[in-house]
């Protein structure tokens, strides 16, 4: 509080002929010049919300760039695309399109793997062409090279890097490495260097490996067949694609080479989604910390702007000059917010670009994006929500008649009031908000909506809440800790204008993080019951080899040896294949299951007898997934394409399955051997004799076909845990988004402490004076500040519920398709409640300390 003599002051002043805006501004300044952790602290609540924001921001749009610059290097100018059948591409239908079709052409091979050389290794994607078809296709045509197109053709293992890439290995010309696909070890050795000529190209191609379309074959493992061949087809003639449809082998199609790169893009959208409603949400609960900040300071010079008003100070001078602040501290705490949102963003990108690798598409992210659209949300945040949160704050501390601004018991009346008209905001919002939430609909922008609005109801209603609780700890605090009891709960609603935002925003940083805990702890638990009873073999082998589309392939003989390993009670085999459904790739499989492998399958719509009878019959197994998305069911057809052209499938079931978000179909393996020229096997389930101990029998398997190729072969534990380490480390970021949501609301508890310490100078230094000790004060603050963290506690719980429930049953089923068991676990509703009343504790030490330190006579005088 400036004080009487401050104001005589800044009287003499505007009485020598000072301007009433030229004396308002001189108030402004000496006021943060007397407070600079007011300053401070408002700078650095805005500054953390911003860089969140800003960080995941920089994160996702940074690994989506990674990816368009990567499809833009790998499809070029393409136009569209001959995709593979199950039964794959071979050479021969890209022979068939030269020579019957005037179009421009190029076979493409792509296998992932990774480079080793002497002093570094790295993940790249190799692809194969043809240098002579491809020119029209690819960017890098344009760049300028270092390298003998003749050796990359003749000489085995030959590979041409990017410059970046090669520097980054330490390889020149001419140096021999190895490169490493699904287990299999090549030598190669560089045949040339490739200079990209700007930076985006240099990005696009930072992880690509280019070899003769026969050299990757031969590293891939497939021999005389395509990934894909790129078209690039005249203003899409519509009778050329139907020419060069008909001359292509059974099973293939032919597919926009945009809409499979959008497709693909698209995989992520709902991960990148979700953060960013997290973030949204944490921006949410920023602005009620903004809020605070700048009401505490504005609300502690009330008695400052009466005076002013007093002497001549227009309302508008005055709003102009609060504004002015807000907008200065907004646009210092946008700049150190963008600061830290780039810092922060570097390491989410990380956290990102591995998730978006384990759940969607290989991407390679060396650095973060920082685009205007960025720069605009971070001022737009910073600034924009600064200046909007402080008008309330502005209007009122500028609308009351100067007498009233100079009783501190009106303001508190206004408080009390303005809670119960804030209770029935809450309610009135919470209406339509569940409505929302539980009306039938596919909409994700529909559940944000729901989710935001029950996070600004419960923000509304946390100050009567508030009250509520602190009525019913009063006659227990009073009888615990007598008089000193009863005043800390009564300085809590005394006071309330400050404690009912602080706890308001203490309670939906602990909501949130608790409600994602519940979240993510329930979609475990369901992911692990699923695993459970889906991983039923004791063993699992698949090939190493990728097929064309992301098959691979047993070796026959390898399956041989395998049948005949004594100790096997049964083994179910799978082909699996990808094959395009709509505008996308979905995934199906060929099954022969051994008998008690159909325990495994929870079937959510018809009965498990019906629904084996209809699948023997050669109907389709549909994943959760896929039937939401596609709104199939029991009974339903589907048209897929197969080797012998488009073929309708019923629909015998749709089955519990949390492996694909884009969804799984499993069809009995005679139908498949019917519709697709194709028996092969990709992987087996190996089922163990009971008195035979699997890990033995994984060993004799692994010992017998250690002659032919590399297998991966693994245990039901070993498959388990993989799964698991996969989920974890999509969940990572969460838990990263999570604390810091919990330290924005810190610095705003730690604001309101503050504040309530200078605004209670006068109290506490009655207070001292009449004989209570410094510990006894430091107790006291202590105590109002536990019972802030315990209503924020409380009242977080409901809250964490509600949102939780939310996130499960209407944020994920929209965003994934998967339905999960709510779990509520005590345990973890009890550390949120604690989680508040330590934060509350933990920031109010300083203001605890700072206020039983104050001498009574300088806190008496300064009133």
């Amino acid at each position: 509080m400036t004080g009487v003599v401050g104001t005589g002051r800044l009287a003499s002043r505007q009485r020598r002929g000072s301007r009433p805006g030229q004396l308002l501004r001189l108030s402004s300044a000496r006021f943060f010049r007397r407070h600079p952790w007011q300053a401070a602290l408002a700078v650095v609540g805005i500054a953390l919300g911003v860089g969140v924001v800003v960080a995941v921001d920089l994160a996702t749009s940074s690994s989506r760039r990674a990816f368009e610059l990567s499809a833009e290097a790998v499809f070029g100018t393409t136009s569209h695309q001959v995709l593979p059948g199950p039964g794959g591409l071979s050479d021969t239908a890209y022979v068939r399109i030269r020579l019957q079709h005037a179009v421009d052409a190029a076979p493409v091979v792509e296998v992932r793997g990774a480079i080793e050389s002497p002093f570094a290794s790295r993940a790249v994607r190799l692809l194969g062409v043809d240098p002579f078809a491809d020119a029209p296709f690819r960017p890098w045509t344009d760049a300028r090279g270092d390298f003998d197109v003749t050796a990359v053709l003749t000489r085995p293992g030959a590979l041409v890097l990017p410059l970046e890439l090669a520097d980054a290995l330490s390889l020149a010309p001419g140096d021999s490495f190895t490169i490493t696909v699904a287990g299999s070890t090549h030598d190669v050795w560089l045949a040339g260097i490739l200079r990209p000529r700007d930076a985006l190209s240099r990005r696009a191609l930072s992880d690509l490996a280019l070899a003769d379309i026969s050299t990757a074959q031969e590293i891939g493992g497939r021999l005389g067949r395509l990934d894909r061949i790129d078209l690039r087809v005249p203003a899409d003639d519509p009778v050329l694609l139907d020419s060069i449809r008909a001359t292509l082998p059974a099973g293939a199609q032919i597919v926009e080479s945009g809409a499979r790169t959008e497709s693909t893009a698209a995989m992520a959208r709902a991960f990148e989604l979700n953060l960013g409603a997290f973030t949204l949400i944490t921006l949410a609960f920023g602005a009620l910390l903004i809020y605070d900040v700048m009401a505490f300071s504005v609300v502690q010079r009330r008695k400052l702007i009466g005076l002013l008003r007093a002497l001549g100070v227009t309302r508008r001078e005055i709003l102009r000059v609060l504004l002015r602040e807000a907008l200065l501290i907004g646009m210092l705490a946008t700049v150190l917010g963008m600061a830290l949102g780039i810092v922060l963003g570097a390491g989410l990108v990380r956290l990102v670009a591995r998730t978006v690798n384990d759940l969607y598409f290989a991407v390679s992210v060396s650095g973060v994006d920082i685009g205007p659209l960025t720069i605009l949300k971070a001022i737009a945040l910073g600034v924009g929500a600064t200046v909007a949160a402080s008008i309330p704050a502005v209007r009122e501390a500028t609308g009351i008649a100067p007498r009233a601004a100079l009783v501190r018991s009106v303001l508190e009346s206004s408080a009390r009031a303005g809670v119960r008209r804030a209770a029935l905001a809450g309610f009135v919002l919470l209406v339509p908000s569940v409505a929302l939430a539980i009306a039938p609909g596919r909409s994700i922008v529909i559940g944000f909506v729901a989710l935001f609005g029950v996070v600004g109801a419960a923000a509304l209603l946390a100050p009567a809440g508030t009250v509520v609780l602190m009525r019913v700890l009063r006659p227990l605090a009073a009888r615990v800790a007598g008089t000193a009891g009863n005043m800390a709960v009564r300085g809590v609603t005394a006071t309330l204008s400050r404690t009912g935002p602080a706890v308001a925003a203490l309670m939906v940083a602990v909501s949130i993080g608790a409600a994602v805990g519940i979240m993510v702890t329930s979609f475990r638990g369901s992911v692990e019951q699923w695993l459970g009873t889906s991983l039923v073999a004791d063993i699992y082998v698949a090939s190493p080899s990728p097929g064309t589309r992301g098959e691979g392939t047993l070796d026959p003989a390898a399956i041989a040896i395998i049948r005949d390993v004594p100790g096997i009670a049964g083994i179910s085999t799978y082909r699996h294949a990808d094959i395009v459904y709509g505008d996308g790739d979905i995934r199906i499989i060929g099954v022969d299951l051994f008998a008690p492998h159909r325990a495994a399958f929870t079937f959510i719509d018809t009965d498990a007898d019906d629904a084996w009878i209809a699948f023997d019959d050669g109907a389709l197994l549909v994943s959760e997934s896929f039937a939401y998305r596609h709104s199939v069911g029991a009974g339903d057809t589907l048209i897929l394409t197969t080797d012998s052209g488009p073929r309708p499938f019923p629909v015998a079931a749709t089955y519990r399955d949390y492996a694909s978000e884009f969804g799984i179909l499993f069809l009995d393996r005679r139908a498949w051997n019917t519709f697709w020229n194709d028996n092969a096997i990709s992987s087996l389930a190996v089922f163990a004799d009971d008195e035979v101990n699997a890990d033995a029998l994984l060993e004799r398997i692994r010992e017998r076909t250690a002659a032919h190729e590399p297998l991966y072969i693994r245990s039901n534990r070993g498959l388990r845990d993989a799964t698991l380490e996969v989920f974890d480390r999509t969940f990572a970021i969460t838990g990263v988004l999570r604390a810091l949501a919990l330290i924005v609301a810190f610095v705003g508890v730690l604001s309101a402490l503050m504040a309530l310490q200078l605004e209670r100078a006068h109290e506490i230094g009655v207070l001292r004076a009449t004989g209570l000790t410094p510990r006894q004060v430091g107790a006291l603050v202590a105590s109002q500040t536990g019972l802030l963290g315990l209503a924020a506690g409380i009242l977080a719980v409901p809250l964490a519920l509600v949102l939780a429930w939310l996130l499960i049953h209407v944020i994920n089923r929209r965003s994934f398709g998967w339905s999960v068991d709510m779990v509520t676990d005590t345990s973890g509703i009890a550390a949120a409640v604690a989680v508040a009343i330590i934060a509350a504790l933990l920031a109010g030490i300083y203001p605890a300390w700072r206020m039983s330190r104050t001498p009574p006579a300088a806190a008496l005088r300064n009133e």
